[in-house]
């Protein structure tokens, strides 16, 4: 199959507008751009891995060495 040249490709941006009209296609691109800024935007939020707390920063038990004797 050969490959779309610019007469091709104009002749099926021709069609489309036909079929769709000019506002219907604007709304179609614009969907399609807010699909991409939220799919890349998803994918930026990601939370990163969660690592363990550090041994200094775990919570101790109650009456654990950390109290202060009386």
């Amino acid at each position: 199959m050969g490959r779309l040249g610019p007469m091709e490709i104009v002749l099926i941006l021709g069609v489309a507008l036909l079929l769709f009209g000019a506002g219907r296609i604007a709304d179609i691109g614009k969907g399609l751009g807010e699909g991409i800024r939220n799919f890349k935007k998803g994918i930026k939020d990601e939370d990163p891995p969660k690592l363990p707390p550090k041994k200094d920063d775990a919570p101790t038990a109650p009456g654990g060495e950390d109290q202060k004797s009386a």
